[in-house]
């Protein structure tokens, strides 16, 4: 077997560059708990943004919820009116799109944006919904036991762990 071999570091400059092209001076960032929250923190400070990024759960509107429960994030925290705003979601890896339509869900819980845009790290394929990143760093097959998950260290680097299920 095949050793998956990402830079998640290289990687992050590859989503900056995209991020930057993306962005207008209005543009708020919305990282998915817990991979996505980590960038969009990151892309908020390297980008020069004024304020803090926000960050969204999507355990309260998944639809596995009665198997997973809570704990799979944390809480959502949007520190600015999201009528109105145009809304970059930040994730770390898309998958099946199940999270992303439940994030969504949550985000019309605080308020109806005025357009909302998805950048991911990595896109894996896989689709269960039709959802599809307006950017995506990398394109990557992975085997279906396998999950693709963001790291990261106490100094604030990325890497990837890859998982066999």
């Amino acid at each position: 077997m095949s050793t998956l071999a990402l830079d998640a570091e290289a990687l992050y400059g590859e989503l900056l560059r995209g991020v930057r092209l993306m962005c207008a001076s209005d543009t708020r960032l919305v990282g998915i708990t817990s991979g996505g929250a980590w960038l969009a923190e990151r892309l908020q400070a390297d980008l020069g943004l004024s304020g803090k990024a926000g960050s969204i759960s999507s355990s309260m509107h998944r639809d596995d919820f009665a198997q997973r429960g809570l704990a799979s994030g944390g809480q959502t925290q949007l520190p600015f009116d999201i009528n109105g705003a145009h809304i970059l979601l930040l994730d770390d890896v898309l998958f099946t799109g199940r999270t992303i339509r439940a994030v969504i869900n949550e985000l019309f819980d605080y308020g109806r944006p005025a357009s909302v845009r998805l950048a991911v790290l990595v896109d894996r394929g896989g689709r269960e919904l039709p959802v599809q990143a307006d950017y995506s760093a990398a394109r990557v097959s992975l085997a279906a036991g396998q999950s693709l998950a963001l790291a990261r260290s106490d100094a604030g680097v990325f890497s990837f762990n890859v998982k066999e299920s």
